[in-house]
């Protein structure tokens, strides 16, 4: 939304550019820790960089104590290894069947392709 005469709201300081010569805009000092801009010939900020704050290890006792164990894992199941083993054997009975079948299917289409190249 724009006004008509081309001025601003107070709404719109917030979004703002600081600097732009008008008279409502608000200028903001720089973030903590913003050395300035690079010089030309270092390329490093005008003012020193301190580096990060010093870290300090948090004290020995600083985990909350725990008062709930977790249960122990339950049991699996036994397993029929006959029953698997013959699951999968008709699994792989019924792999090979429709292989089988595709490979049948893609010969007798070859045959039919070469055979109108032929003749």
């Amino acid at each position: 939304m724009t006004t008509p005469s081309g001025g601003s709201t107070p709404d719109d300081d917030y979004w703002r550019r600081p600097g732009t010569g008008d008279d409502n805009a608000v200028a903001k000092p720089p973030p903590a820790g913003y050395a300035g801009p690079p010089t030309a010939d270092t390329g490093r900020p005008s003012a020193g960089y301190a580096g990060p704050p010093p870290s300090v290890p948090p004290p020995a006792g600083w985990r909350p104590p725990v008062h709930l164990q977790p249960a122990p894992p339950r049991q699996l199941p036994p397993q029929d290894m006959a029953d698997l083993d013959a699951a999968e054997q008709r699994s792989q009975r019924v792999t090979y069947g429709f292989g089988a079948a595709a490979g049948v299917v893609l010969l007798v289409l070859l045959c039919l392709l070469c055979s109108r190249v032929i003749f």
